[in-house]
């Protein structure tokens, strides 16, 4: 699947991925270590990554075995390009109602 940033806003509604997101952005870790620090189920976190992994915002390594869960930096760079450009076009349209002569605003 070839997320888009949309599809990566999407996962990250979920509180509970928000929070396996942010705790992934401090250091990488294994799903039992995420579960305890949750009040989900291993599974339920298993599945979570499952869906960030989806959209590209984390990716795994083994070690043993175990997975250790890490944030991708190139989907979070695709996350990043997405809310710049939704960013840069909300100014353009801020610029442009300022810029609007007070008259035209009033017709309105």
């Amino acid at each position: 699947m070839t997320a888009n940033g949309l599809d990566q806003i999407a996962a990250l509604s979920d509180g509970t991925r928000r929070q396996i997101f942010e705790f992934l952005g401090k250091q990488a870790s294994a799903v039992g270590d995420l579960a305890e620090k949750l009040p989900v189920t291993r599974s339920a976190v298993s599945q979570h990554l499952r869906v960030l992994k989806d959209v590209g915002l984390v990716k795994h390594r083994k070690s043993g075995t175990r997975h250790v869960y890490y944030i991708d930096p190139d989907g979070l760079a695709k996350l990043r390009a997405y809310l710049d450009r939704m960013w840069e076009r909300a100014l353009l349209d801020f610029k442009t109602a300022a810029e609007e002569p007070a008259k035209e605003r009033r017709k309105r």
